[in-house]
């Protein structure tokens, strides 16, 4: 649960605010000025009740009878996450899944920018991969302030993930999205979201088999 000085509201919420303003970014592009929350349920599947209940935390937009201007909904959901300014992304470990992740095309059109990569690797420090440096981690702090990062994302073998993330946390850097399937320890103060494959998959696994509607 998540509370602010207003209300209080599931992690829920703001994953679906996050989906609500991809789809929304995808849905400008074809042109569409104005949609009410029933075309915006149908084409997220979820009930147009479920938009407006998460949108109400926040305040209220849209018309009754007209719906809502799609630039302005996009505002609103980009001042409510907190992305209507730039963000600075460094992806440390520069492996294959390091190197998909500076490639993300997920990342145009948003405020979400990678600035840089690091690694320990000799045969990797100084390549520059799809325009974005790969450095040192001796080098890290420097180059943490020298570019403004803000998150870190960890790609990096779990034999390395707690010391990687020291230098993370020792740089000041406060909000880390980890790939490491490795339970890592931070101070409070630090955010981190954990990505892990395997766990999601087998989730979906033990879903499979304890499905009591076949």
């Amino acid at each position: 649960m998540i509370c602010t000085n207003k209300n209080c509201f599931s992690t829920e919420t703001i994953r679906r605010l996050s989906v609500y303003l991809q789809n929304l970014r995808r849905i400008r592009e074809t042109g569409t000025h104005t949609i009410s929350s029933r075309e915006i349920g149908a084409i997220l599947n979820v009930t147009p009740a479920q938009f407006r209940k998460d949108l109400s935390y926040f305040g209220e937009f849209g018309r009754r009878g007209v719906g809502y201007e799609t630039d302005q909904l996009i505002s609103v959901l980009e001042h409510i996450l907190g992305v209507n300014k730039a963000y600075y992304i460094g992806i440390v470990g520069a492996g294959r899944l390091g190197r998909a992740l500076i490639n993300y095309h997920g990342f145009a059109g948003s405020n979400i920018r990678v600035r840089a990569a690091f690694d320990v690797d000799p045969e990797k420090i100084g390549t520059v991969v799809h325009g974005i440096t790969v450095y040192a981690m001796d080098d890290f702090f420097a180059t943490v302030r020298e570019h403004g990062i803000d998150i870190c994302v960890l790609s990096v073998p779990v034999e390395g993930a707690q010391q990687a993330t020291n230098s993370i946390v020792a740089a000041g850097v406060k909000a880390i999205l980890n790939f490491s399937p490795v339970i890592l320890q931070v101070p409070d103060t630090v955010y981190i979201q954990n990505i892990d494959m395997l766990s999601e998959l087998e989730r979906l696994i033990f879903y499979l088999n304890n499905d009591t509607s076949r």
